[in-house]
């Protein structure tokens, strides 16, 4: 097996860029929706024209190459090539800081956070809390190989970027990660406590609510949300962990289909006021989408939520120094007194002002603030940085 870290860019194909405006052109679109709201999905009007922009206006060549500014690089471990962003401060007292994604989202959600922490005197902050950055896409999804066999669930990814941050060279680091990330970045923190020196997360993923007595009122904001979330916004992911193959069939031949499946995640969960264009641009919209059409990851991705519920063994008990941030517009906002069984030393929890389920994409000078404020504490601690 190589260790190999092989110097990597994007460099998307223009017959991958003209199938994908021929496919939008003769796209078959179904009929509208028969409501005023988002509540059947996302509406004909407003996909068409993400669409009719996304074939027409969309700046590939621009928007890769604003990607390509940041240092990216392959390596194979446990049989698999994975992509990832390497970000490194001038600063050689940085912290090391590992930072994981989940769906629909990808390594696009961090664009406007890298510099903030690699480069915190030019953003306003103390050059003591500079970090160096590692965004890893995870496996099938984005630019990294896409699983070959089963196995490749959360713990089996932890155990990867622990291997990745060995070979880069970092005997202590830190970790962050939402949505799949923050499952990810917890069972690193479990399992690799010798090495990851504390871990932040916005989504307690795992957590089963504990529920006794008169629930306090962050418990019953939770559990609305999660019934909510129960009712009327878990189809994909019941679909994605039973046939994820069948599911990739449409998405992967349109990209139509792609967009939307995907794009309603960022009106749902995001603290938008009613619209993703309320709080993202139309080009970071369809930057993210493209990191999925690109690569061909809609089954692929998708197959994560096979490989993990259900199957996973129980939450890991977490020993090392955890920070929560909670965002109010999170699918489903973590509760302290649910979590501490499982994390047994929170060190920081953060109520945040705004924000949902795409932290760092959605308030990225919040979420630096955040990551500053927390490490700071740690890095004292641990001699680190």
């Amino acid at each position: 097996m190589s260790d190999a870290i092989i110097p990597f860019r994007i460099a998307v194909g223009d017959d991958v860029l003209d199938d994908l405006r021929a496919r939008l052109r003769y796209t078959r679109w179904p009929e509208a929706e028969v409501v005023d709201d988002w509540s059947q999905g996302t509406p004909l009007a407003w996909i068409k024209e993400v669409c009719r922009y996304w074939a027409e206006g969309y700046d590939w060549r621009h928007r890769e190459a604003l990607l390509n500014r940041f240092d990216q690089y392959t390596t194979q471990i446990d049989g698999l090539d994975i992509h990832f962003l390497h970000v490194r401060s001038a600063n050689p007292e940085a912290l090391p800081l590992l930072i994981t994604h989940g769906w629909p989202g990808s390594v696009v959600e961090f664009q406007k956070v890298l510099e903030p922490l690699t480069k915190p005197a030019a953003h306003g902050g103390d050059p003591a809390d500079a970090f160096h950055v590692v965004c890893p896409s995870l496996p099938g999804f984005g630019f990294s190989a896409k699983p070959t066999t089963t196995g490749w669930g959360v713990e089996r990814i932890a155990a990867a970027w622990a291997v990745l941050m060995a070979r880069l060279g970092y005997p202590r680091y830190a970790a962050q990660g939402g949505d799949w990330g923050s499952a990810v970045t917890a069972s690193l923190g479990a399992q690799d406590p010798a090495h990851c020196i504390g871990i932040h997360i916005t989504l307690a993923m795992g957590t089963r609510p504990r529920v006794d007595g008169n629930p306090a009122p962050e418990e019953l904001r939770t559990l609305r949300a999660l019934k909510h979330y129960k009712d009327w916004d878990s189809g994909y992911s019941k679909q994605q962990a039973t046939r994820p193959q069948t599911i990739g069939y449409g998405l992967t031949d349109s990209p139509a289909g792609q967009a939307a499946w995907i794009l309603e995640k960022f009106w749902a969960w995001t603290d938008c006021d009613g619209h993703p264009e309320n709080i993202f641009s139309r080009d970071e919209l369809l930057d993210n989408v493209m990191l999925y059409w690109v690569p061909a990851t809609a089954a692929s991705s998708a197959r994560l939520y096979w490989e993990s519920f259900g199957r996973r063994g129980a939450t890991p008990l977490v020993k090392v120094p955890t920070g929560v941030a909670v965002f109010p517009k999170e699918i489903a906002p973590p509760v302290r007194r649910w979590m501490e069984s499982d994390f047994t030393d929170i060190r920081r929890w953060s109520e945040m002002p705004k924000g949902g389920h795409f932290a760092a994409f959605e308030q990225p000078e919040l979420f630096v603030a955040e990551l500053r404020a927390y490490f700071r504490t740690l890095r004292q601690e641990f001699g680190t940085g």
